[in-house]
């Protein structure tokens, strides 16, 4: 088997795959399915406008924030809006991929926000 090139990117703990800024995280979400507390996560932005996923759990808790960056990881959430009151709360919406992993259909544009005009 061959090594991977040691160049300055091994160095430092991170090998760069694909082109820069290429998104990923579709590739990596094929045929993977979430393990159960990453499906009550997600499944909580089903019924949530633009499909934001909760901070706390249905008991008060805070959500895992291991939980929460494996759902990014595997493309199933997106980082959405910063919290400039609490930054250190991942706040994130489930991705088109997040619909399809629970077995939904991610909701359609409205027309405005895909540039369309209006007669």
């Amino acid at each position: 088997m061959a090594r991977a090139p040691q160049g300055k990117d091994s160095a430092q703990g991170g090998i760069q795959v694909g082109m820069p800024g290429e998104d990923l995280a579709p590739a990596i979400a094929t045929g993977t399915r979430p393990s159960e507390a990453q499906r009550r996560y997600l499944e909580r932005g089903l019924t949530q406008a633009g499909g934001k996923l909760p901070l706390f759990d249905r008991d008060g808790r805070e959500v895992s924030r291991k939980t929460i960056e494996s759902c990014v990881a595997h493309g199933w959430a997106t980082p959405w809006v910063h919290n400039p009151i609490k930054p250190d709360w991942l706040v994130c919406r489930l991705t088109a991929a997040g619909y399809r992993v629970l077995g939904g259909e991610p909701p359609s544009e409205p027309a405005a926000a895909r540039g369309a005009r209006r007669p």
